[in-house]
């Protein structure tokens, strides 16, 4: 359970980290290294604009995940100072042994791998305080709260920044716990972002009414979903003409009395099966032009999400920067993200019978070797964790081969479940083989292995998905 002192405890590790950070010398330039993901990225661009209100140099480094080879080599870097965002807490330890001649800020929101005190290494994490950061704060939130006290509360303008981060490391669950809540606060106070009830569909901001309805995985309509000419007559059966002038309606098209036709008649015709309600929480940011991946928060964390998973983080940065050059640039890799992910899917498809394909009726495990990017193959299984077609609780574990001799591991769950965790699921598999390190939070979790190690891993990987789903019927 949580306490207040909790809360007043993070808050004081907050200020013991900026006062750590003012001791570094104004002439000393800084490596700031973070996560590639959506989250990784919104918390190194809310740490760049502070440390460029601040006038102080910084160097530049994103990683998908930390291992003694990538800190090794990032240990060679010249500079003394060192700060880790959305980073750092799965291989504390490979953190403290490898980087010892270094200055090292740890501002991270995963569960601590290590307990272990490295004297040159100071620790800002939530966990530290009893407070759980897989639901309760982002890295971007982390990172905004620590650089808010750093700058006396002038980066309100990141605050949106960091709801975005939240978003992208779904964080939201029909509203926000205790810390993100107090940024989206501060976020609608100052007229950054809006609150409001929506459609569960993603792409409102960007997509036609009828391609929404057609592609939704969230609301299910019997005879429209997968049909366009069946999302279009069902529009038109509803009295809402599907376009205008310009061309096919979007949401914002439609007039009040329109919207409420809309979820009326959705809320009439969905399946059964699909109970919940058709109406969530969008967070709208305000200074974004309409129409645009930039003016919904999940859009906006799905875009920089391409950017990392095409190894293009420092273009998303740049987005949340509102650097205009590379919102144009982030929105044309957004559709090179887009054939990949096409790529993965079909790759999947045309391998489902083949032996790189393990399927048991509670687990899938899939092993793309060089078939699929290693930056995708999380996404391929979240994709696969909302099919339809694939039971409650069905975990999806997923492998591809980086290009340095190591695998990448990722590990899903369909229907969210909070039964198990993921990360610990994780972690039983890795000690079973004595190799490899992993991370993550208990709904989404990886790991990176020797390539040597992967059948290893897979025969563990069988007998721990075997044992937990047996527990899970008993």
């Amino acid at each position: 359970m949580i306490h207040l002192d909790d809360y007043e405890n993070f808050r004081k590790l907050i200020r013991d980290g900026v006062e750590y950070f003012n001791s570094i010398p104004q002439n000393k330039s800084i490596r700031l290294v973070g996560h590639l993901d959506a989250d990784g990225i919104c918390a190194s661009a809310i740490m760049i604009n502070a440390l460029m209100k601040l006038n102080r140099r910084y160097a530049l480094t994103t990683m998908p995940t930390l291992t003694e080879d990538s800190l090794t080599e990032i240990g060679e870097e010249p500079e003394e100072y060192f700060i880790f965002v959305d980073l750092g807490y799965g291989n504390l330890d490979a953190v403290g042994k490898v980087l010892t001649k270094k200055h090292i800020i740890i501002l991270d929101h995963h569960i601590p791998q290590s307990d272990t005190v490295y004297s040159n290494v100071s620790q800002i994490n939530p966990h530290l305080c009893n407070i759980d950061g897989s639901d309760e704060i982002s890295g971007a939130g982390v990172v905004f709260m620590f650089t808010r006290e750093l700058l006396n509360g002038s980066n309100i303008e990141m605050s949106r920044i960091a709801i975005v981060g939240a978003v992208g490391d779904i964080q939201e669950h029909d509203g926000f716990k205790r810390l993100n809540r107090e940024i989206l606060e501060l976020a609608v106070t100052n007229r950054l972002i809006e609150v409001k009830k929506g459609l569960k569909f993603f792409g409102v901001q960007t997509k036609p009414i009828h391609k929404l309805l057609q592609y939704s995985s969230d609301i299910i309509i019997p005879g429209v979903t997968g049909s366009e000419s069946g999302s279009i007559n069902f529009m038109i059966k509803l009295g809402i003409d599907p376009q205008t002038k310009k061309g096919f309606k979007k949401i914002s098209d439609l007039t009040e009395d329109e919207k409420k036709r809309l979820i009326a008649g959705i809320i009439t015709h969905k399946t059964k099966e699909s109970t919940e309600d058709v109406l969530t929480n969008t967070y709208i940011l305000l200074d974004e032009k309409e129409d645009t991946s930039f003016r919904d928060a999940k859009e906006f964390a799905t875009l920089l999400n391409s950017c990392g998973r095409l190894n293009k983080a420092s273009i998303g940065i740049g987005a949340c920067l509102n650097d205009q050059r590379m919102k144009s640039m982030a929105l044309d890799n957004l559709s090179d993200y887009r054939r990949e992910l096409v790529n993965a899917l079909n790759w999947y498809k045309e391998n489902s019978d083949s032996g790189k394909i393990i399927k048991n009726k509670k687990y899938i495990i899939i092993n793309a070797e060089d078939e699929v990017m290693p930056t995708m193959i999380g996404t391929l299984g979240s994709i696969l964790s909302k099919s339809p077609d694939l039971g409650k609780n069905t975990f999806i574990l997923s492998l591809a081969r980086n290009h340095d001799d190591t695998t990448k591991i990722s590990l899903r769950i369909t229907g969210n479940s909070d039964a198990v965790s993921l990360k610990e699921i994780i972690e039983e598999i890795i000690s079973k083989i004595n190799h490899g390190s992993s991370g993550g939070h208990s709904h989404a979790a990886g790991a990176v292995i020797s390539t040597d190690k992967e059948d290893d891993f897979i025969h563990a990987a069988e007998q721990v998905l075997e044992k937990t789903v047996i527990e899970e019927r008993v």
